[in-house]
């Protein structure tokens, strides 16, 4: 087997990894009770109406997809992870709206070049492991002037805190992989994209989450719904040490950032960063 054909194999390896992740657990759920708003946020920032061409790049169970299809526009959602598919298509049939579900790898999407006025993606691309190939597809299938609309996880925020306090616990990353929550840091964004685009609005907003009513809750939760939180725990199941050593440490961050005083619910807040670019023409 040659250096080509091995890469190609441990690409193909790493994709299966990151589609039996994502249909772990129960995605669908965490983001219809917790995330539901950001997909909506993301297609106003994209300005889309019902003559916009859309493709959701990474779109899950369609969080930003469907309200995009609302809008009346037409719109494909594209995903490694089929599975989350089902959940989408009974959301859109309750919302009365039709879109097209694509099967596709964000680093090697099955769509022509120029195909569409906008290519967003919520909370999506940025789990994609290669960061520079992903971003380079987003540029390629997107008119010149059309709109690239990304919402990400920052690295400060509690998600990518999270990530990193769950770093010392997992493997070591693939050759090439770089953390997902970098995709939170506008300077990176911009890196990727370099002079490809134009016309950029980028501001950090926080998503309040009142699911939980003590930190132990989101950790519970997020060890039966996450994927990633999933795939870690799975991995270190056979030491008993490093399954507290995880739950200490993920309700600590949690305690960190969650907020109750006297008789208020326990609330969390996490920040993510909202970007729009043009494709230069």
């Amino acid at each position: 087997m040659n250096d080509q054909t091995q890469a190609v194999e441990a690409d193909r390896e790493l994709k299966q990894k990151h589609r039996a992740m994502w249909a772990s657990g129960d995605y669908p759920a965490l983001a219809d009770e917790m995330l539901l708003e950001l997909g909506a946020i993301l297609v106003e920032a994209c300005g889309i109406t019902s003559r916009s061409s859309v493709l959701d790049v990474a779109a899950g169970s369609g969080n930003a997809a469907i309200p995009a299809a609302m809008m009346g526009a037409k719109v494909v959602a594209s995903d490694l992870t089929p599975e989350l598919f089902e959940a989408g298509r009974r959301e859109a049939a309750n919302r009365g709206v039709q879109l097209d579900w694509k099967e596709g790898d964000a680093e090697a999407l099955p769509f022509d070049d120029a195909g569409f006025d906008v290519v967003m993606s919520c909370l999506g691309v940025m789990f994609a492991p290669h960061h520079q190939a992903a971003a380079d597809e987003l540029v390629r299938v997107c008119r010149p002037g059309g709109t690239i609309g990304l919402l990400s996880w920052t690295p400060h925020g509690f998600i990518g805190r999270m990530f990193a306090t769950m770093k010392p616990f997992a493997p070591p990353p693939p050759p090439g992989a770089q953390p997902a929550p970098l995709w939170g840091s506008e300077d990176h964004v911009r890196e990727l994209l370099g002079d490809r685009i134009s016309d950029i609005h980028s501001r950090k907003q926080t998503l309040a989450v009142r699911s939980f009513h003590q930190p132990e809750d989101f950790v519970r939760y997020f060890k039966s719904h996450y994927g990633p939180t999933i795939s870690l725990y799975k991995f270190i199941a056979g030491d008993g040490d490093k399954v507290k050593a995880l739950d200490k440490a993920l309700t600590e961050l949690a305690e960190s950032f969650g907020d109750a005083h006297g008789d208020t619910p326990f609330q969390m807040e996490w920040e993510y960063l909202l970007f729009t670019a043009k494709k230069a023409k």
